[in-house]
C-alpha cells in the first residue's frame, strides 16, 4: 500500500509541470489571437522555393517575441490571401489571392475556423531556418508604461499553389480559369 501511495505521489509530481505548461501555452495562444485579430503586420519578398512556394519575411508586432514568431505563420497566410506583396530585388511580387476586398467579412465563418489555433492554415506554412530570427529582425518599437512592443521579422515559406487550390476547392476564391 505504501508503494502505491509513493507511486501516485511521484506520478503527480511528474504531471503538474506539464499541466502548468499547457495552461500557460493556452493563455499565450489566446493573447496571441487577440493581437492577431488586428492583423498588424508587413510582408516582403525574400525568395522563391520549389514551384508554387514563396519565401516571405513577415514583420509581426507583439509584446512577446515568441508570440510574434507563432503569429507570423497566420500573418503570412493572411497576407497572401488578402494583401499580396510587392516585387523586391529579383523576386517577383504576388497579388492577393482574394479578388474581393470584403471577402474576409463575407466568409467570416470560414476564416474564423481556418485561422483558429491549430487550424487549416498550418498546412501551407513552414518556418524557414527553424524560426531563427536574424539579429536585425528583432526591433523594439515602443516602451509604454513598462510594456515593450517588438517588431519581429520571421522568414516563412508559404505553399501558395496548395493554398490557392484549397481555397478554390472550398469555394472561397475563383479558379484562375474563371472570371474571363
Amino acid at each position: 500500500m505504501k508503494k502505491i501511495n509513493m507511486i501516485m505521489i511521484f506520478v503527480a509530481f511528474l504531471t503538474v509541470p506539464f499541466i502548468t505548461i499547457a495552461q500557460s501555452k493556452k493563455k499565450a495562444d489566446e493573447k496571441a489571437d487577440k493581437e492577431t485579430a488586428q492583423w498588424r503586420y508587413e510582408i516582403e519578398a525574400v525568395g522563391t522555393g520549389t514551384q508554387g512556394t514563396y519565401q516571405i519575411k513577415v514583420w509581426s508586432y507583439s509584446k512577446n517575441p515568441e508570440t510574434a514568431i507563432e503569429q507570423a505563420k497566420k500573418n503570412a497566410i493572411h497576407g497572401i490571401i488578402f494583401k499580396g506583396f510587392p516585387d523586391k530585388d529579383r523576386v517577383k511580387g504576388q497579388k492577393a489571392l482574394a479578388q474581393s476586398s470584403n471577402l474576409e467579412q463575407k466568409k467570416e465563418d470560414f476564416f474564423k475556423d481556418f485561422f483558429k489555433n491549430g487550424g487549416k492554415y498550418l498546412k501551407f506554412v513552414t518556418l524557414a531556418n527553424n524560426g531563427a530570427i536574424a539579429p536585425g529582425d528583432r526591433i523594439l518599437v515602443s516602451k509604454k508604461f513598462g510594456q515593450k512592443e517588438y517588431k519581429i521579422g520571421v522568414v516563412i515559406s508559404v505553399n501558395v499553389a496548395a493554398l490557392r487550390k484549397d481555397l478554390e476547392a472550398s469555394g472561397i476564391i475563383k479558379g484562375l480559369g474563371n472570371g474571363f
